[in-house]
C-alpha cells in the first residue's frame, strides 16, 4: 500500500504537478490519437514541453525581478499587511504528512475525474496548468480535513471539487477568450478567470470606441518603443528607479537597501554598493523584467504551434469538441502592450484596495491589510489587461487590470479569517478563483464532519449544471462579448506548427 500511495503521489506531484511534463504528455496523446507517426510524436511532444519549459524560465526571470519591486512599494508608502502567497499555503499544508497525502491522492483523482466529465458533459475542456491543480487540491483537502471529514470522502470530494473547477471556468471565460484570440480553439486554464471575466465586462463597458493599446501611437523619435519588449523595459525601468529615490529619500539608503535584501533580493547594492549600485541593480531587474516578458511570449508562441493542431486528435477521437486550457500567458501574446498596461493598473487598484481597507472597512469586517503581491497582480493583472483591452480598448485594458486590482485585494481580505479558521494564520491566496471557491467551501465546511462535505458535493453539482447551461448558452451558440472578435487572428499553421498570432 506504501508504495502504491508514493507511485500516486509521484504522478501526481512530478508528473501532472509539473506543467511542462503535463502538456508535453497531453500533446504526446493527442498526436497518438490523431495518428501520427512515431517521430512527429516525439518531436511535438518534447516541443510542447520545451515550449514550457521556455515558458517557465521567463516567468522565473520576471518573478525574480519583481522581488524588489514589491519591497519599493511597500517601503515608499510605508505600509504593512499580509502578501497573498499561493505557494505558501501550499507549503504548509504539505508538512503535515497526512494532508500531503491526501492532496496528491485528490489531485490525482481529480485530473482522471475532470476528462470523464468533459467526455460526458457539454464543458469539454481539458485543464492542464499543473501547479494550479495543486493549489486548488490543496485548499479543498485542507478545509476538508479541518472539518475532521473521513479521510476516503475527504479526497473524493475535494477530487470532484477540483475536476468541477477544471471544467466549469474555462467554460466562463470562453466567449471573451474568443475575443481575445480570434475564436482560436484555446481556454483559460487558469484560476485567476473571474478577475478576466470581470475585466472583460468593464472593458465593454467603459471602452466603446477606445482603440486597442497595439494600436499606440509614438512621435518619431520615439517609435522604438513599439517593440513590446523594449517599451516594458522602459516603463518599468522607469517605475524601477523612481521608487527607488522615493524610498530612499523616506528612510535612508542603508535602510532601504535592508529591506530589499531582507525580502528575499540579495546584493541589492549590487557590487560597487552604496545609492549608485542600488540604484544600477533596480535598473537591471527592470532589464531583467523586460527580457523575462519577452521569453514568455517566445514559449507561448511555440506551445501554441503544436500542442492547438494537436488536440484535433483528442477532439475526434477521445473527447469531441475537446479545448486545451492553458497557463494566463497564454494570452499575453496577443496584445503584448495590453498585458503591462493590465499589471501597473492592477497594482494601483490593489493600493486602492488596500486603502478602502485601512480606511475602515477592514477594521469593521475583521480583516486585516492586504499588501500588493507583484506576482499575482503581474500575472492575472497583465490577463486582466488583454482582456479589458479586447472588449474596450486602452480604457478598457485601464479600467479592466484596475478592477482585477480591487477584485484580488478585497477577496484576499474576506478569506484570511477563513485560512485562519483552519491553521493558516494570516496567509491568503493571490488569485479570484482560489478566494472565492475557498471563501465559499470553507463556509460550508464550517458545519464540519461529513455533512461539510456533502454540502461541498452539492455546490459542485449545481455549479456544473449552471456551467453546463452556460456553454450551451452562450459558448455553442456563437456569442461573443461586444460582436465578433476584434482583430481576428488567422488560424495556426499545422503545417508548419508556427503560430500566426501577433
Amino acid at each position: 500500500m506504501d508504495q502504491l500511495n508514493y507511485v500516486i503521489s509521484w504522478i501526481a506531484k512530478d508528473i501532472f504537478g509539473v506543467p511542462a511534463y503535463l502538456v508535453g504528455l497531453m500533446t504526446m496523446i493527442a498526436l497518438i490519437a490523431s495518428r501520427k507517426g512515431v517521430g512527429e510524436i516525439v518531436g511535438g511532444a518534447l516541443k510542447a514541453t520545451l515550449g514550457f519549459i521556455i515558458l517557465g524560465i521567463g516567468a522565473n526571470a520576471v518573478i525574480g525581478a519583481l522581488t524588489p519591486l514589491g519591497a519599493l512599494i511597500t517601503g515608499s508608502f510605508g505600509v504593512e499587511g499580509v502578501v497573498p502567497t499561493n505557494e505558501a499555503i501550499t507549503a504548509i499544508a504539505n508538512g503535515i504528512p497526512d494532508v500531503a497525502q491526501n492532496v496528491a491522492l485528490a489531485m490525482f483523482i481529480g485530473v482522471i475525474l475532470s476528462l470523464v466529465i468533459a467526455r460526458l458533459t457539454p464543458l469539454r475542456y481539458v485543464f492542464l496548468t499543473g501547479h494550479h491543480m495543486l493549489f486548488m487540491a490543496t485548499v479543498l483537502t485542507v478545509v476538508l480535513y479541518n472539518a475532521k471529514v473521513d479521510s476516503a470522502i475527504q479526497i473524493l470530494v475535494a477530487a470532484f471539487g477540483l475536476a468541477t473547477m477544471m471544467v466549469i471556468m474555462p467554460a466562463f471565460s470562453m466567449p471573451w477568450m474568443k475575443r481575445v484570440t480570434g475564436n482560436q480553439p484555446v481556454a483559460m486554464g487558469h484560476f485567476g478567470t473571474l478577475g478576466y471575466i470581470a475585466a472583460g465586462v468593464t472593458g465593454q463597458v467603459v471602452g466603446r470606441g477606445s482603440r486597442s493599446t497595439e494600436e499606440m501611437q509614438f512621435p518619431q523619435g520615439l517609435r522604438f518603443l513599439r517593440d513590446p519588449m523594449v517599451g516594458t523595459a522602459v516603463a518599468m525601468i522607469v517605475i524601477y528607479l523612481l521608487l527607488t529615490v522615493i524610498f530612499t529619500l523616506r528612510v535612508g539608503e542603508a535602510d532601504a537597501l535592508k529591506s530589499v535584501t531582507d525580502a528575499g533580493f540579495a546584493g541589492a547594492a549590487g557590487a560597487s554598493g552604496g545609492l549608485l549600485g542600488f540604484l544600477t541593480t533596480m535598473f537591471n531587474q527592470a532589464l531583467v523584467f523586460g527580457g523575462g516578458v519577452a521569453v514568455i511570449l517566445l514559449g507561448v508562441r511555440t506551445i501554441l504551434g503544436e500542442i492547438v493542431p494537436a488536440f484535433a486528435g483528442i477532439a475526434e477521437r477521445v473527447i469531441p469538441g475537446a479545448v486545451p486550457a492553458l497557463d494566463v500567458p497564454i494570452v499575453f501574446t496577443y496584445a503584448p502592450n495590453a498585458v503591462l498596461v493590465g499589471f501597473l493598473a492592477s497594482v494601483v487598484g490593489g493600493l486602492v484596495g488596500f486603502g478602502i481597507l485601512w480606511a475602515g472597512l477592514g477594521a469593521a469586517l475583521v480583516v486585516p491589510l492586504i499588501l500588493p503581491g507583484m506576482i499575482p497582480h503581474f500575472f492575472t493583472g497583465g490577463g486582466a489587461g488583454v482582456f479589458g483591452n479586447a472588449t474596450g480598448g486602452r480604457r478598457g485594458a485601464v479600467a479592466g487590470g484596475f478592477v482585477n486590482g480591487l477584485i484580488i485585494t478585497l477577496f484576499a481580505a474576506f478569506l484570511v479569517p477563513v485560512m485562519g479558521a483552519i491553521g493558516f494564520q494570516n496567509t491568503t491566496f493571490g488569485d479570484a478563483d482560489f478566494q472565492w471557491f475557498g471563501f465559499v467551501v470553507g463556509n460550508i465546511a464550517r458545519v464540519e464532519g461529513n455533512v461539510a462535505a456533502v454540502g461541498v458535493a452539492i455546490l459542485c453539482v449545481v455549479l456544473l449544471a449552471f456551467a453546463s447551461w452556460f456553454q450551451r448558452r452562450y459558448v455553442d451558440s456563437g456569442w461573443v462579448p461586444g460582436g465578433q472578435p476584434s482583430a481576428p487572428v488567422p488560424p495556426i499553421s499545422t503545417e508548419h506548427h508556427a503560430p500566426t498570432v501577433a
